[in-house]
């Protein structure tokens, strides 16, 4: 049966931006769980503004076996079994 996209953990991203701590959450989600979603906050503006350019930080910092989808305001990262080339 295929997975709603309520069952996604969610984290958010605010004004403190990506820090240490962020990424070790994500990283905690991403050992139960291949699907992410980040929402970005109405305090992040400077974020708020180059979604992309974030999401592309994210998946760098994560490694090849992740890939990102910008949908508005929010972030949703895969973790694939292969990395991708």
């Amino acid at each position: 049966m295929a997975r709603s996209y309520s069952q996604i953990p969610k984290i958010q991203l605010g004004k403190k931006g990506l820090t240490e701590n962020f990424f070790q959450m994500l990283m905690n989600c991403f050992k139960n769980h291949k699907n992410v979603k980040i929402a970005i906050l109405p305090g992040a503006e400077e974020e708020r503004k180059n979604i992309k350019e974030i999401s592309q930080k994210i998946v760098d910092k994560l490694g090849k076996n992740y890939t990102s989808r910008v949908i508005g305001f929010t972030i949703v990262v895969k973790k694939w079994r292969n990395a991708k080339d």
